[in-house]
Formats: C-alpha cells, sequence, structure tokens
C-alpha cells in the first residue's frame, strides 16, 4: 500500500450524512488510500441533507468508489487488507444485516469482511427511539466485534456550530479505529478545561 492506511468507508442511508462525508474529508487530508462505498438511500440522503454535489465532492477524494452491487470489488474480500471500516450514519437496516449475516449488497459485505479478518469495524448508528429488536441487534453486532457508536454530540465540548459537532464526531469514529499515526483525534477531555472542538 503506498498510503499509510488503507480504510473502508460505507455511508447508508440514515440520517446524518455529514458525518459520512466529513470522515471522507478528514482521512483525505492525512494521505489515507479510501474505498467509499454508498448505499442506493444515502445518495437520496446525502443530496437532500449535504447538497446535490456533495457526494460528488466525496468521490473525488476517495480512491476507488465502489457502486453499492459490486460484490465482486476489492473490498468484498478479505485477502484485500484494510485497516477497517466506518459506516457513517449506520442505518439499523444496515446494522441488522450485518449483525446477522444479510449479505445483499457490497456495503454489507465489506463490513462482514473486516469481522471475519478481525479488523475494526465502526457503525455509527443513527436511530431513535429503539425498539427491543433495534437493541439485539446492536447487542449482536458488538458480540461479533463490531464497535456501534451511535451519532451522539458531545455538548461538554461547547460546540458553537454543527459543523463543529459534524468535525467531533468524525474524529471520535476515525479514533476508534486505533491507528494513532494518523494524528487525527479528537480533543481529550481535560479535568480542569473543557476542551474545545479544533478550529479550522
Amino acid at each position: 500500500m503506498s498510503a499509510r492506511h488503507r480504510i473502508a468507508v460505507g455511508i447508508s442511508g440514515a440520517s446524518g450524512a455529514a458525518v459520512g462525508l466529513r470522515v471522507v474529508e478528514l482521512l483525505a487530508s492525512v494521505d489515507c488510500e479510501l474505498h467509499l462505498v454508498v448505499s442506493k438511500a444515502a445518495r437520496r440522503t446525502i443530496a437532500y441533507e449535504a447538497g446535490p454535489n456533495a457526494l460528488d465532492h466525496a468521490i473525488d477524494l476517495v480512491h476507488r468508489h465502489h457502486e453499492i452491487d459490486d460484490v465482486g470489488a476489492c473490498i468484498a474480500s478479505g485477502s484485500f487488507r484494510t485497516s477497517g471500516m466506518i459506516v457513517a450514519p449506520c442505518s439499523i437496516r444496515t446494522l441488522s444485516a450485518i449483525a446477522h449475516g444479510d449479505l445483499d449488497n457490497l456495503l454489507v459485505r465489506a463490513a462482514d469482511v473486516q469481522l471475519k479478518e478481525r479488523r475494526r469495524l465502526v457503525l455509527m448508528l443513527r436511530e431513535t427511539p429503539l425498539h427491543l429488536g433495534h437493541i439485539r441487534s446492536m447487542a449482536q453486532a458488538t458480540e461479533i466485534g463490531a464497535i456501534v457508536a451511535p451519532l451522539s454530540p458531545a455538548f461538554y465540548q461547547r460546540p458553537r456550530s454543527i459543523s463543529e459537532m459534524v468535525d467531533h464526531m468524525a474524529l471520535r469514529a476515525i479514533g476508534l479505529l486505533g491507528l494513532h499515526d494518523l494524528e487525527l483525534a479528537a480533543p481529550e477531555w481535560s479535568d480542569d478545561t473543557p476542551p474545545t472542538c479544533p478550529k479550522n
């Protein structure tokens, strides 16, 4: 791999598309080899929430953009080595499919590959309220090795804008991959002075 890390990013159809798009931007800024897969529902959500050109911008930043139905893509194979995968946002449908091995598209197949190869898989769930079936799927996903990290803003950061909240959630997801050499991290909590969000 020419880049420092090869990372898969999935964007599913739940609300919160800005977080997935920001994950792509941040990882691209540190020379990662990015492989992006976007569900059909996510295309509609991205256009509605982030604008008609937002997906094209993300595609321009990645090494490869894979079609959701391309189950023969490189990220569908365990022999294609990656440093992990982030699904942001992760719909409850996608989480449930991953948890129960319903591998009917490339996003869930790529996620399943991370699990079977014992690599980090971060699922940024976006759903509320939750019924018992959702909670059981979250438990199942955790039991088979995924990290379920709901989209949850850190108000102790005293964010001054939605973009600061998005930045923090994206950085937290990246941090959960455990790739400390990336130099991308959410501000750590200090017991004396609450940290502030990073400023551009």
